[in-house]
């Protein structure tokens, strides 16, 4: 219930934020309009005390990404499709869905939106929506950075009217640029004729997604009245994509700026005040030093994206050195309250190679490259200093990326990707699962040869029935990968050690093995979480993980008993076991 002390408290912490970012506008009308905009319903508003009684995520949270026409039957809305793919063969087994933007749009497969209040009319409507939110978790993109060329607001920009006139940012194309970080090869400006006379827009994904300017306090709270009504639709994690490049300062490499920092932590703010839980995760695909900076003092992301993973698990396997996956899982400090990691090693994007810098070797990444392209992937280019090119991604679906080692393919496909799922489902953190991994989907090179897009390779669109008669058929691919996943999506959901905060160390383990151990928050259950990332048998020594004696050791996933916790362990090829202290919650 709000009182007008939590409504003061507001009002100063959301002037505080505003400070910084616009000092010379009125402050105290800026807030007022942001908290009106916010809580149009005061009762909506919570007091500093309830915010740390929310309970934002446990063991039983595990997310699945898909685009909301990635399976499709005709005659059928593709959001009402979806809908009865999760009823139908997902049930409870994961409860939150990330539906990737499902707003009308021109280009990038939904990033580059036309209206922000509106679905997308191929693929349903609101209460479309609202109905998949009844029954999961629902996340949703924010496409906070830039909008579409077609949108309502740029045709104003066009044509010098109010209000889209002011809502994106131009500059001089003579200032020095030398120091922007670029995520793409295009140039950064594209000019425009508008009314006012030629323009020079910022552009950093493409000439049809438009940098908003956020200079404008009116584009803040235009950006305050789209996060207000997508609560009211029912999201309630709210993913801030390419959110690093918001705020933009010529001489400065416009990307991470303490203003962009500062706009993170007035929606965290609002949301942590809102009755409902809201979670905020940035979406930034950035060296992983940068990336950690997002959690700020605990007032900035609730979640990051472990963007380091996909790419260091691939590398692991490939190699069959886990080298490199240690160090990530070692230097990745643990979470503080109120904060974790979204782990995943597949998305609609390509697998970013930008987090590997500073990790992973030149000469390794090389190596991993020519491994992909052998496999049939293919690899996307960002623009450096100076204008010269270097890779950006690899563009591939992840099980294709599991075919085989720097040897070439083999035997162990489906063993090497589920090794890979299994140590994303251990770590710290909130796993996500990319619906084209789920269903074991393989390269499809029809939509990159009809978009000309390299991520088309992993955005395939599958047809309800077809991927519903594979699923029934053990025989299939398709099935077999599915049947595992879930199988071992419904057991980590048992583990009070796999809470995305329980303690988490990484093993010193020998050549050829990747392991951690975790620890519940109440200390009642440990897991040692050990992967053979080599398609030879290992030998697991029990001695160098120090099982405590007296207590029974079972290898959840196989259901064994652990006879002696100082023998050894023999692994097969890419076998994973979670040694555990309590077999209980595997029954």
């Amino acid at each position: 219930m709000h009182d007008q002390t939590t409504i003061d408290h507001l009002h100063k912490r959301v002037t505080a934020h505003l400070h910084i970012l616009y000092p010379d506008r009125d402050l105290e009308q800026l807030a007022e309009q942001i908290i009106e905009l916010f809580w149009p319903d005061k009762a909506q508003m919570i007091r500093r005390e309830q915010i740390r009684k929310k309970v934002l995520w446990d063991e039983n949270d595990v997310a699945l990404i898909t685009y909301g026409g990635t399976i499709r039957k005709d005659g059928t809305p593709s959001l009402q499709t979806l809908h009865q793919f999760l009823k139908k063969h997902i049930g409870q087994t994961i409860g939150m869905v990330h539906i990737l933007p499902f707003f009308p749009y021109s280009s990038d497969d939904g990033f580059s939106v036309i209206d922000y209040f509106a679905v997308d009319e191929t693929l349903g409507d609101w209460a479309d929506i609202e109905e998949i939110a009844s029954e999961y978790r629902l996340m949703a993109d924010l496409v906070i950075n830039h909008g579409s060329s077609k949108s309502k607001w740029f045709q104003q920009f066009l044509s010098n009217e109010s209000p889209g006139k002011d809502y994106y940012y131009t500059a001089d194309p003579s200032a020095d640029f030398g120091s922007v970080v670029r995520p793409r090869a295009h140039p950064l400006l594209t000019p425009f004729e508008t009314s006012a006379g030629k323009q020079h827009v910022w552009s950093t994904f493409s000439p049809d997604q438009l940098d908003f300017d956020f200079t404008n306090p009116d584009v803040l709270l235009e950006f305050v009245k789209i996060i207000a009504a997508y609560i009211d639709h029912g999201v309630r994690v709210f993913r801030l994509d390419a959110v690093a490049f918001l705020w933009k300062k010529i001489g400065t490499p416009s990307i991470n700026l303490d203003e962009t920092h500062e706009v993170i932590r007035l929606l965290r703010t609002l949301m942590d005040h809102h009755v409902e839980t809201l979670v905020i995760i940035t979406e930034t695909n950035i060296p992983n030093h940068e990336n950690l900076t997002y959690f700020g003092n605990q007032n900035e992301a609730h979640v990051i994206y472990n963007f380091s993973l996909p790419p260091l698990l691939v590398h692991a396997l490939l190699t069959g050195n886990a080298l490199y996956l240690k160090r990530l899982t070692r230097s990745n400090p643990p979470a503080l309250a109120g904060c974790t990691y979204l782990n995943f090693t597949a998305s609609h994007d390509g697998i970013g190679l930008r987090p590997t810098e500073g990790v992973l070797p030149q000469g390794e990444v090389d190596h991993m490259l020519a491994a992909m392209q052998r496999f049939g992937g293919r690899v996307s280019m960002r623009r450096g200093p100076g204008g010269t090119e270097k890779p950006y991604e690899m563009n591939i679906s992840y099980f294709e990326a599991m075919q085989g080692t720097v040897e070439g393919p083999d035997a162990f496909q489906i063993d090497r990707f589920m090794t890979a799922m299994a140590i994303m489902l251990a770590l710290e953190g909130i796993p996500a699962i990319y619906i084209h991994s789920l269903l074991a989907t393989p390269n499809g090179y029809e939509e990159v040869n009809r978009t000309g897009l390299n991520r088309s390779i992993n955005r395939r669109q599958l047809n309800y029935d077809d991927i519903s008669s594979k699923l029934a058929d053990p025989a299939t691919v398709e099935a077999q990968v599915f049947d595992k996943f879930m199988t071992l999506i419904e057991l980590r959901k048992r583990q009070p050690a796999l809470h995305p905060n329980a303690v988490q160390f990484t093993l010193a383990l020998p050549e050829g093995l990747f392991g951690i151990w975790r620890q519940s928050i109440d200390r009642t259950q440990s897991i040692f979480a050990v992967s053979n990332v080599t398609n030879k048998h290992r030998v697991l020594s029990l001695a160098d993980i120090n099982l405590i004696a007296g207590d029974p050791w079972w290898d959840l996933i196989s259901n064994t008993l652990v006879e002696d916790i100082e023998g050894d362990f023999p692994l097969a090829p890419y076998q994973t076991v979670w040694i555990s202290n309590s077999k209980s919650t595997s029954d």
